[in-house]
């Protein structure tokens, strides 16, 4: 993912900050304890798009 692109990004629930996954692919928020897909390159910002962390997921952001 493009750096640039990356730092202008926040949560559009919170308005925090993301950590990438690059694994994944997904962008997380802790605040809103989302996950954000990436698909072809491009981050997907919806809200109904993203899937839930999990308890222990959200243990690793800690």
């Amino acid at each position: 993912m493009d750096k640039k692109l990356f730092d202008i990004l926040v949560c559009p629930v919170t308005k925090g900050a993301l950590i990438y996954d690059k694994t994944k692919q997904e962008l997380l928020s802790k605040g809103a304890r989302l996950a954000y897909p990436i698909r072809d390159g491009i981050p997907v910002m919806l809200p109904e798009e993203a899937r839930r962390l999990s308890l222990e997921e959200m243990d690793k952001l800690a």
